[in-house]
């Protein structure tokens, strides 16, 4: 995979002026990330594009109950891009559409270390949508200055605000479904929070629709990981200031049923070896020493840094598209587009 060189989307004013500037600014990477997403939900699940938009009418109705205002930008997103309202409700609906076989790779941790809060992860997707990776810094008239690393056209992903609350995301194979927040939404939901408990209660009281793993940091020094789905998150504490996750259920497993690929555990209990053994030997650490656990290769090709695997169907490889580390301490995030261990030229942004 080439990478190419990452920049700030910045987007400000009302939920309709922040969707449209999305949508006009993206349109190229957003009709992309249609057809991507056209020949993944057909490759997993067996259905076109057409097929998949009625299926997302449900979630809208959810998103109408919980999360209002964001159906504005998001219809403002599509006026933008020159597509339908309902294309950009799908693509916020991906995971949910997708969720009975689509799974990717992602390794993300907590750490707090010498009085700063530090959140990480990789994203490890299909190769298709490496190029339309985007880093949207929104500053919105009810809302505090946020950022998020995501996919074009979808309202969040992973990242920070100006609060100091954090988010990091993991996938969950699985076919539980029901009442709650789309996973992308409430992302987004969490980056507009004020304090950590706001943020927490996104998954405790609107819920999820479907699994996921969130993992919450704050400004503060305080770390949870919430195994998030219709009924009440599992719920991961902190120890040590540290916490781990890759996609997996632990926290819920008695509550929902998942199906992990084989590589998840393996990963996880090296992303545990290395935050006890590799960063208790070091002194100051910073941005470069957690991309170095994101670069990681040990049990290659289903590693933490995951390359192209050709003993796996072509339908199912993923790849970290992108590593992120948050210092959210001094509100300061790096991206490193495509693997972490090819590209040390990350993009900072600073709230």
């Amino acid at each position: 995979m080439r990478q190419e060189l990452l920049s700030v989307t910045e987007l400000s004013g009302s939920r309709h002026e922040i969707g449209l500037a999305h949508g006009r600014t993206h349109a190229r990477l957003i009709q992309r990330s249609l057809e991507v997403y056209d020949r993944l939900f057909h490759d997993f699940v067996g259905i076109r594009w057409a097929r998949a938009c009625v299926e997302a009418e449900r979630f809208g109705r959810m998103i109408e109950r919980g999360f209002p205002e964001i159906l504005e930008e998001m219809d403002a997103i599509a006026e933008g891009a020159g597509v339908e309202p309902a294309d950009i409700l799908t693509l916020n609906c991906r995971s949910e559409i997708s969720l009975t076989r689509a799974s990717g790779g992602c390794s993300a941790f907590a750490l707090a270390r010498g009085g700063t809060q530090w959140l990480a992860q990789n994203w490890d997707w299909r190769t298709d949508q490496l190029h339309n990776v985007v880093v949207l810094k929104i500053s919105g008239q009810d809302h505090a200055p946020l950022i998020s690393v995501g996919e074009a056209g979808m309202v969040a992903k992973i990242g920070m605000n100006a609060h100091g609350i954090g988010v990091c995301l993991n996938a969950i194979r699985s076919q539980t479904c029901g009442e709650g927040l789309p996973i992308h939404v409430a992302l987004r939901k969490i980056l507009e929070s004020p304090d950590l408990e706001s943020a927490v209660a996104v998954a405790t009281r609107d819920r999820v629709c479907s699994p996921a793993h969130f993992l919450l940091a704050d400004a503060k020094g305080q770390a949870v990981g919430l195994e998030v789905q219709p009924g009440e998150p599992g719920r991961l504490e902190a120890e040590g200031g540290v916490v781990t996750h890759t996609n997996h259920l632990y926290a819920a497993a008695n509550q929902v049923e998942d199906f992990p690929r084989p590589d998840s555990r393996p990963r996880l209990a090296r992303l545990d070896a290395l935050l006890h053994t590799f960063l208790a030997a070091q002194g100051e650490i910073g941005a470069s020493e957690l991309f170095e656990i994101l670069s990681d290769h040990h049990g290659e090709p289903l590693s933490i840094c995951r390359h192209f695997n050709p003993a796996q169907p072509e339908e199912e490889r993923m790849e970290t598209l992108f590593g992120v580390v948050m210092n959210l301490t001094e509100r300061r995030l790096i991206v490193r587009h495509g693997k972490p261990c090819e590209n040390q030229n990350g993009l900072l942004v600073t709230l």
